[in-house]
């Protein structure tokens, strides 16, 4: 009995990380921020979790990091620069609702 209850619990536990990762928006995505970022670890660019972990309780964050994917940038979180990701302004709306989405994820 009890390793039939290890196992339900470890295919929960298998099941919850696999939800993590399948929260990734399709539009993140779609706009290949996958490449260089995963909701809980970092790749080459930061953790979404720890973006929106470090910008918790700033007001002025969403605009600022919708600038900072439109335009891209480095020195934040390192040397590596981030490409920018809208540099013809037409791409605003899926920007903001990726940045809502990434802070959205603050603990």
């Amino acid at each position: 009995m009890k390793s039939m209850i290890i196992g339900i619990t470890l295919a929960g536990l298998m099941v919850a990380g696999s939800a993590m990762a399948a929260e990734m928006p399709a539009l993140a995505k779609k706009m290949n921020c996958t490449a260089c970022h995963a909701i809980d670890k970092k790749i080459v660019g930061p953790a979404w979790q720890d973006v929106a972990n470090k910008y918790k309780g700033d007001a002025g964050a969403a605009a600022a990091l919708q600038v900072k994917v439109s335009k891209g940038g480095s020195g934040n979180w390192g040397t590596v620069p981030m490409p920018p990701n809208d540099a013809a302004g037409t791409k605003q709306a899926e920007i903001k609702e990726l940045v809502s989405f990434i802070l959205g994820l603050a603990k």
